[in-house]
């Protein structure tokens, strides 16, 4: 008889609870924190309020990883209801929380193991997905944690930023970069590239024009998994998530277009009005 085998991810995988639910994936949260008061990414707080709060006091909120002792605990509680645990991390190259997960793994040897997406927000929920499908279909974990590492490797993960606001005060942009992409009304592209974020393509004009441009360029060349693609963004007016998914779809590349919401780990860093296509790319 096979094993028992749970699925689990951070918060930072940004999948819906309709989504978590269909394939049974367990969620470990990061911490969001102003000042001295620490939440739990979307149990303690949405990004609704952390914008809210933001406005409110003018702090930015700082994001932490979770903990070695939360993770033993975590995955402590996982296996006493399954035999072995499939983790996906945020990207190495973006926090110490895989690290974290791999310290914790060691207390369970052959019996957790920890894969790092090398991605961000839904980038992770197509590996976690494709993972869920491949158990499904009757792998094990030992097999799934071979087969991942090269599928992770093909995500195609990128975001068009309208404000470098966040970016700014979170430290991760000068204040002339941020300065001079408002005066020129730039637009950047953050792209993942070898788990880190990166600047792609600097868009200029209108923030809906720009995002009908980014569309038209990111699926322009054939070279897809045709199985699913996210539109996920950080807090956008619904009728431009709807206008991206509607031009998505339009494309007639993917099976399911899925629309998500970044929880607040990814808000806090980029902000609102935020929005990315991600997808996998064809061996």
């Amino acid at each position: 008889m096979g094993k028992n085998v749970l699925i689990s991810a951070d918060s930072t995988c940004d999948m819906t609870p309709a989504l978590l639910e269909k394939y049974r994936v367990n969620i470990i949260p990061l911490y969001i924190s102003f000042g001295s008061q620490s939440y739990r990414d979307g149990i303690e707080m949405t990004p609704d309020e952390l914008y809210k709060k933001y406005e409110t006091e003018g702090i930015l909120p700082k994001t932490s990883a979770v903990s070695i002792g939360d993770f033993i605990e975590y995955f402590g509680a996982l296996l006493k209801e399954a035999d072995q645990v499939i983790h996906f991390s945020l990207s190495s190259g973006l926090s110490c929380t895989y690290q974290n997960a791999v310290l914790a793994g060691q207390e369970f040897p052959g019996r957790v193991f920890v894969l790092d997406s090398k991605n961000l927000s839904t980038g992770q929920a197509l590996s976690i997905i494709h993972a869920a499908e491949l158990l499904a279909a009757g792998k094990t974990a030992e097999e799934i944690a071979e087969i991942l590492p090269s599928y992770i490797e093909r995500v195609d993960a990128s975001f068009i930023i309208e404000s470098l606001e966040f970016l700014h005060k979170g430290g991760r942009c000068s204040a002339l970069t941020a300065l001079g992409a408002n005066l020129l009304g730039i637009k950047p592209c953050i792209e993942v590239r070898d788990g880190k974020m990166d600047v792609g393509k600097k868009y200029r004009g209108k923030f809906r024009a720009v995002l009908n441009t980014y569309v038209n360029e990111r699926l322009k060349d054939g070279n897809f998994e045709t199985d699913r693609a996210f539109v996920t963004h950080a807090g956008c007016p619904d009728e431009l998530v709807e206008m991206v998914r509607q031009a998505v779809e339009e494309k007639n590349l993917f099976r399911e277009v899925l629309v998500t919401r970044a929880g607040c780990t990814i808000s806090a860093h980029c902000g609102p009005n935020t929005l990315g296509v991600l997808f996998v790319r064809s061996k």
